[in-house]
């Protein structure tokens, strides 16, 4: 009986040549693109403003002050920040010359920003000055004070709170793994255009000239320069042209919930809501999931699998739905809070040659391009119980120092290590 079924050697050579060739197509030779090239699109809407209001030097000054970039100006990377406007960062790269190089891009006239712009090297990071930094709040034995407090974490669309909300963190005797533990969310790694040794960057020190109001990315792009292959020529589409504004807009608030609602985005894949606010003793923290997440890594960019992925586990809102209640009375006693609403455009990837079908025919294309697209908002929370406090807590005519109440803790310190939530902080609290 064995031996009917053993296979005979004719069976086994053939197997293994199937299995042999199966390897060899699944093992591809791919080579890295010589060149590689990035293009990050954004429209960014704060409050109700779509653009930059032109305050001539008298802006200048005023956002140096507040340590922004220049009112009216332009700086790489403003795709990544939250001042109204389109925002365009491009960078490039090659293998030819890995210290950098200068290149051109020849742009569509629909752009408004002339037939070309010049990508250059990011001008050099200062090094940074050996001045020891200012420290946390100290005990009187040196150790850094325990704050107080606690963070709330609420989540999904909803007009009252759900069960099991909210997750709380209380700081008196939380530890940094427990910050660690409750931040935890989803998050990508950066895949865009970075100004890094070796690019060649638009907007730099030479251009850098905002990109003006209905302007369009849609047409023939064509970047040149030492190093770069002769190849290196795309076109975008409706699909990857800027998106419209997120005219993100709020009503109800205070002891009721409130509704965020926004118009539908032709380009968008998804959208995502998070909502942040609190006083002296407590941060509020809201996001549309359906999953405890605070969402600090989904305001940003998100490739095409991630947008799928978290689509489908209901992180990320499909784009059939254009409204969505934060829970009453979660923000009733927040001082100031702020809701951020993001708008997801579809990722274009191209590469020059395509890829063979034949696996065994090794790929090493002469360029690879990505081009990613956002459309994000900002808006203030107010309500009746905002404009009374607010009118309540307007200046008097008692000015004895003695007479206030003593400063309460910040909750600044106890949020190392997640980007952008600090500064996020102190302009949400006045810190």
């Amino acid at each position: 009986m064995q031996a009917r079924n053993r296979p005979s050697p004719l069976v086994s050579t053939l197997v293994l040549a199937v299995s042999s060739t199966t390897a060899m197509a699944q093992s591809q030779v791919v080579r890295p693109p010589v060149a590689q090239y990035w293009m990050d699109v954004a429209t960014v809407r704060m409050a109700d403003m779509d653009e930059l209001p032109n305050l001539g030097a008298l802006g200048g000054m005023a956002a140096g002050m507040m340590g922004m970039q220049g009112l009216g100006d332009n700086s790489f990377g403003a795709t990544k920040g939250m001042m109204p406007g389109r925002w365009l960062d491009i960078a490039v790269a090659t293998q030819r010359k890995p210290a950098g190089t200068q290149a051109t891009q020849t742009i569509p006239a629909g752009l408004g920003l002339g037939a070309s712009l010049p990508l250059l090297p990011p001008e050099p990071v200062a090094a940074k000055s050996n001045v020891p930094q200012s420290r946390d709040r100290e005990t009187d034995d040196g150790m850094p004070e325990q704050p107080k407090g606690r963070i709330l974490l609420y989540w999904g669309c909803s007009d009252t709170v759900r069960a099991g909300q909210p997750k709380v963190l209380d700081l008196t005797n939380a530890k940094p793994a427990d910050y660690a533990q409750f931040m935890r969310g989803r998050a990508t790694r950066e895949r865009g255009a970075t100004a890094a040794p070796g690019h060649a960057i638009w907007p730099n020190a030479q251009s850098k000239q905002q990109v003006p109001k209905g302007a369009s990315l849609q047409g023939e792009h064509k970047v040149s320069g030492e190093g770069i292959p002769a190849s290196l020529q795309f076109s975008i589409g409706q699909v990857q042209d800027f998106m419209p504004p997120m005219l993100l807009s709020s009503t109800g608030g205070g002891a009721n919930a409130t509704t965020l609602a926004w118009p539908a985005q032709p380009q968008a894949r998804a959208y995502f809501l998070n909502a942040m606010g609190g006083n002296d003793g407590e941060m509020v923290l809201w996001s549309s999931s359906e999953t405890p997440e605070p969402g600090w890594g989904l305001m940003d960019y998100l490739s095409t699998p991630n947008l799928d992925l978290w689509l489908a586990d209901k992180t990320l809102l499909p784009t059939s739905q254009t409204q969505c209640a934060i829970p009453a009375g979660i923000f009733a006693n927040s001082k100031g809070a702020m809701v951020q609403g993001m708008a997801y455009g579809q990722e274009l990837n191209l590469a020059y040659p395509p890829r063979p079908a034949d696996r065994r025919v090794a790929w090493a294309p002469e360029w690879s391009a990505r081009v990613r697209v956002k459309s994000q908002a900002m808006l203030p929370l107010e309500d009746s119980a905002g404009r009374r406090r607010a009118a309540a807590e307007a200046p008097s005519s008692k000015t004895d120092k003695s007479e206030q109440a003593p400063e309460q803790k910040s909750l600044l310190p106890v949020l190392p290590g997640i980007p952008g939530v600090g500064e996020a902080l102190k302009g949400l609290f006045g810190r």
